[in-house]
């Protein structure tokens, strides 16, 4: 492997990190408007719960499986070549919604291939951004744990304004305003990757000799040419495979994804349908939720390193996750409604930077991306799912029965997870570095765990502001 040491570039430029950031803030803000946009317009349309899961499930299972084998893609061709074109593809297949509806041409299978291309493109596009922000980073000459911070915080916000903006949208000019909305952000994403970034950056990986970044194979000498795809796959499964406590994280949250999915997808929606409070209720209880986790999230970044991670970690999880469906089903008035989903807001800033520090302390910065993309798609396998069981559910036995046994059921897992002894490797082996590597993507850069610009400041500080996807999924 590489044992180069970051250099930066001759001259600092803050333009790629604001670039990168932007980018993310135009393709969350996006997402997020869609997915209040497109679940109403399928209740509007059908008036069926079904149906409106069985969207989600159409977006999120392409989603899952093609991010499941981008890493080596993207280690491939470049992460800036893969955000743009993902990126393009999605606002024209994003774009084609509201214009066969206007025009009468889109029957529900049709939907159902336009919102599986989204997904499809979405999860490469997504994890290109993220292996971008070290480079970024390193041109801008800021140190990391500022740079993930950033990053962080910036799809927090957007992740706030989007639910805002998409409900509000939505009651007033109706679903398709939002679902062109989220075509305009797509098609502005790809344009700020492929111009607003300065020339070279993003590039393909520097190679890495041997599984795991150990020796090279037989035949091959050190700094050869890049492995075969599925061997550089093997390499990110067989690093994830011996981790246990990196298993148990994916392990649990993949639950509550799956829980959290059906919730916002379906159950949420729903009980704006029925209670009357409409999609107005949907955007603005979001919106308190994000607004409260992006405090929570600053909080955490200051004072994380200083609190015992397990306990914040099961604590925060607590907060956020029973509370809100039980507060739905007993039909409490919306100003406990929004209290509930401040506190749950406030309690899921604590889990990212938590999740962000025991990522980077474990995974060389060489396979970061094959294992983010792994950990990512194992924790959402259940995402596609959770929509379309809620959908079941509530056709089956209503909507208060569906979030009663929903809520218990995160508690349940939530609070049992706890006792596993995988968890005690949170704290106990907190600040140490994971080895370094070369980075994909940095123009043959590398930066070993507490080098760099931080000071020798060891990766759990830096990690502290990371913003993982195999987080809970945002409501």
């Amino acid at each position: 492997m590489s044992t180069a040491a970051a250099v930066p570039p001759p001259v600092r430029s803050l333009r790629p990190l604001a670039g990168v950031l932007t980018a993310t803030a135009v393709s969350v803000t996006g997402t997020r408007v869609s997915a209040i946009a497109l679940p109403w317009f399928v209740l509007a349309t059908t008036g069926s719960a079904t149906m409106t899961g069985l969207v989600a499930f159409a977006e999120m299972t392409p989603y899952v499986l093609v991010k499941a084998l981008t890493g080596p893609v993207v280690d491939r061709l470049g992460p800036r070549v893969v955000s743009w074109t993902t990126d393009a593809v999605s606002a024209a297949a994003a774009g084609l919604v509201p214009l066969l509806h206007a025009q009468g041409l889109l029957p529900f299978w049709a939907l159902l291939v336009m919102v599986a291309v989204i997904g499809a493109m979405r999860g490469p596009g997504d994890l290109a951004k993220s292996v971008m922000v070290p480079e970024a980073a390193d041109r801008a000459r800021v140190p990391m744990e500022r740079a993930t911070g950033l990053s962080g915080v910036t799809e927090r916000l957007a992740s706030t304004l989007g639910p805002a903006i998409g409900g509000g949208l939505v009651a007033l000019m109706g679903p398709l305003a939002g679902l062109a909305v989220n075509a305009v952000s797509f098609a502005l994403g790809s344009l700020i990757i492929a111009l607003a970034l300065p020339r070279g950056m993003g590039r393909p990986a520097v190679p890495v000799a041997g599984p795991a970044g150990g020796k090279p194979a037989e035949g091959e000498a050190e700094g050869a040419p890049g492995a075969g795809y599925w061997r550089m796959f093997r390499e990110g499964f067989a690093f994830l495979k011996s981790e246990p406590l990196l298993l148990a994280v994916i392990v649990m949250v993949g639950i509550t994804n799956l829980l959290d999915a059906g919730f916002t997808t379906v159950l949420v929606p729903v009980w704006a349908h029925e209670s009357g409070n409409g999609p107005a209720a949907i955007g603005l209880s979001a919106g308190v939720m994000g607004a409260t986790a992006v405090v929570g999230s600053l909080i955490a970044a200051a004072v994380a390193s200083r609190l015992p991670r397990r306990t914040v970690f099961f604590v925060g999880f607590v907060l956020c996750g029973a509370p809100r469906f039980l507060v739905l089903a007993l039909g409490a008035p919306m100003w406990v409604v929004l209290t509930v989903f401040a506190i749950g807001g406030f309690g899921s800033g604590f889990l990212n930077p938590i999740l962000g520090a025991v990522l980077f302390e474990r995974v060389p910065r060489h396979l970061l991306g094959r294992v983010h993309a792994l950990g990512d798609s194992l924790a959402w396998a259940g995402i596609p799912l959770g929509g379309l069981l809620a959908g079941a559910a509530v056709a089956v036995v209503g909507l208060i029965p569906s979030l009663i046994a929903a809520g218990a059921l995160y508690f349940v897992t939530t609070t049992l997870a706890g006792l596993r002894p995988e968890w005690r490797d949170m704290d106990r082996l907190r600040g140490h570095a994971a080895g370094a590597g070369s980075q994909g993507g940095t123009g043959g850069t590398v930066e070993t765990g507490g080098g760099g610009e931080t000071g020798g400041t060891a990766v759990g500080r830096e990690a502290a502001d990371a913003e993982p996807e195999w987080a809970p999924v945002p409501s």
